[in-house]
């Protein structure tokens, strides 16, 4: 029976956060532009203001879609990893995968298994491990994945 290995967070990251900033801080930016917000004596706010929310916006917008699109909820069981986008579902034998590194740096923290051959979701699956109390170190979960994949790659190697 497969177990989850990715966070709650997984959903609120990938599909809540995105949409709610983006839509928000579109509207504010939409406001902005339609003078829909006013200063101090009724002023309109600066056209410098204008410009610089729709860029922020722009940007940050586009870096949002690129990093929760890239986020998977995984589950792992003895043979194989199961990745989900919560709309389609991808089942990696634990043989397939080549190695897999940790982001300590970024909040939420990510983990990402590289894959020799490429999969529906391309060749590296990343998803952000359940939460854990003491921060400093390597995740646990990736000491745990390079053992069942060693252990699957040993045993792909003695029935080939």
């Amino acid at each position: 029976m497969p177990r989850t290995i990715s966070s709650a967070q997984t959903f609120f990251q990938k599909r809540l956060l995105p949409t709610v900033w983006i839509t928000g801080f579109g509207f504010a930016t939409c406001g902005l532009w339609l003078d829909a917000f006013h200063g101090q004596n009724n002023a309109p706010p600066p056209d410098w203001m204008k410009w610089q929310f729709l860029v922020i916006w722009l940007v940050a917008s586009a870096f949002l879609v690129w990093w929760s699109g890239r986020i998977k909820r995984v589950q792992v069981d003895d043979e194989a990893l199961y990745a989900s986008n919560y709309w389609s579902e991808v089942r990696i034998p634990l043989a397939e995968v080549d190695h897999i590194t940790e982001s300590r740096w970024c909040n939420p923290p990510t983990v990402t298994i590289h894959l020799r051959p490429l999969s529906p979701y391309g060749d590296r699956i990343v998803f952000i491990p359940k939460t854990r109390w003491w921060p400093f170190g390597a995740h646990p979960i990736v000491a745990e994945l390079c053992g069942l994949c060693a252990k699957a790659q040993e045993k792909s190697s003695l029935t080939a």
